[in-house]
């Protein structure tokens, strides 16, 4: 039996093997953890699904392979494992070469019903142990060399005439649009040498992209350049909410000398924003190519910074939770997402999100959309700040400023004004939030 690379959500396309529990000619049980991958986002042990005997590792600690990808092979018997012959060690292949043998057994994620990202419709993911021939795609037949020069070129094959036999699309075809439609350059009109060139006489460090890394750039590059932005932006007296906040956090119930809460600003922005989204109904959605999808109920997530990047851990149905349970469950999937130990589901999906800077002093800023999601609200620093009376007088109080980000398909100007002030509303009527 086949053990592959299981598929860890629709973004991840390789895993690396950081551990093996077992060994060739161990015995294994279902539910015994076989090894640990990491990835981009996360750290997972695979477990078996069925009992017997290691038979061989074709994958070994520190190597990477692609999701679908044979990483190791079990035979039912002692005895069968040591007749097994291994199999010809292969070259790890791209990750858009490999696809799951209809025979092999996979532990799989949970996939969520959307993509957070578009993904290459033309990308075919076959296993290392077949002959690629023509494939269809869009009911149309590419040869693998029409299929492979595509997609170095960034060609769509649907809007390609086929000249082959019976309309397939050969290789001729693909690069007859290669002659007249180059491979585009980088926005700035450089090359990677062409940038590093420029700076030939000044001492650098060259940091290689990780995966992370590479992730954050691709997402972050589709938003800004496929979602409309606009911004809204509002200063929120926090003066009652930081009194509440003391209040509870006093009176917290303690467990072995330690409170078993203590909630922050940040988990009250949670439930106001979630709080918001369903007292404006119409902007507790995203956008979904050719319709809106509405939901009833509020999924936040909220960005926590890593090590080399970030991850958006997501609370579920924020608005129907206290803002102990969202405090606890917060500190829960932070911390897991520091170890990269999320599961995909634990951080995929939402409607909106939340990024906080105040702790770093920033007053404010403009944060871009995680797609699919339609809003992210960027948190600046809570500040003692100057504010007129009514008679020409000045007084303090505490301000914190926010800023929506809306996806302008979605949510138009009056309806994220609308959902705005909903949410200063919330925070500074922060009982509001309690009953």
């Amino acid at each position: 039996m086949d053990i592959i690379m299981p598929q860890l959500g629709e973004t991840v396309a390789e895993g690396k093997i950081s551990t093996w529990f077992k060994q060739v000619g161990d015995a294994v049980k279902p539910g015994d953890n076989l090894f640990e991958i990491e990835t981009d986002k996360v750290s997972m042990e695979v477990p078996a699904t069925s009992a017997g005997v290691i038979a061989e590792i074709r994958v070994v600690k520190g190597e990477v392979a692609p999701v679908g990808a044979v990483v190791a092979v079990i035979a039912d018997s002692a005895e069968a494992a040591a007749a097994h012959k291994p199999a010809a060690k292969e070259p790890v292949k791209s990750p858009s070469a490999v696809k799951p043998a209809a025979s092999s057994v996979a532990v799989q994620a949970a996939r969520p019903a959307i993509a957070p990202i578009a993904m290459d419709p033309f990308r075919e993911v076959r296993s290392p142990e077949r002959n690629f021939g023509p494939a269809r795609i869009g009911g149309v037949t590419v040869t693998p060399l029409a299929r492979r020069l595509a997609g170095e070129n960034g060609i769509d094959l649907s809007r390609i005439p086929g000249s082959g036999p019976h309309g397939r699309i050969i290789a001729r075809d693909v690069e007859s649009r290669i002659t007249r439609a180059p491979a585009p350059v980088p926005a700035s009109g450089a090359s990677a040498s062409d940038i590093v060139a420029l700076y030939r006489d000044v001492p650098f460090e060259e940091v290689p992209l990780d995966g992370m890394r590479k992730t954050i750039a691709a997402r972050l590059t589709q938003a800004k350049q496929t979602i409309p932005h606009f911004y809204l932006t509002a200063d929120i007296g926090m003066d009652a909410l930081l009194k509440v906040r003391a209040e509870a956090n006093d009176a917290a119930p303690k467990k072995d000398g330690e409170p078993i809460y203590k909630i922050s600003v940040n988990d009250f922005v949670i439930k106001a924003l979630a709080l918001a989204l369903k007292r404006v109904p119409a902007a507790n959605a995203i956008f979904a190519q050719d319709r809106i999808l509405r939901f009833q109920r509020a999924d936040i997530g909220v960005a926590v910074a890593l090590e080399g990047g970030l991850l958006t851990p997501v609370i579920r149905a924020a608005d129907e939770k206290s803002l102990s349970m969202i405090s606890n469950e917060m500190r829960s999937l932070a911390e897991r997402a520091r170890d990269k130990k999320l599961k995909a589901e634990e951080y995929q999906g939402g409607v909106s999100a939340i990024s906080n800077l105040g702790m770093y002093g920033v007053r404010e800023f403009s944060a871009i959309i995680n797609p699919p999601q339609s809003t992210i609200l960027a948190v600046g620093a809570t500040q003692r700040r100057p504010v007129e009376t009514e008679d020409g007088g000045v007084r303090f109080e505490s301000q914190m400023t926010v800023t929506l980000s809306c996806d302008h398909r979605v949510i138009d100007g009056a309806l994220g004004a609308q959902l705005l002030a909903a949410l200063k509303g919330y925070l500074e009527q922060p009982v509001t939030m309690l009953v």
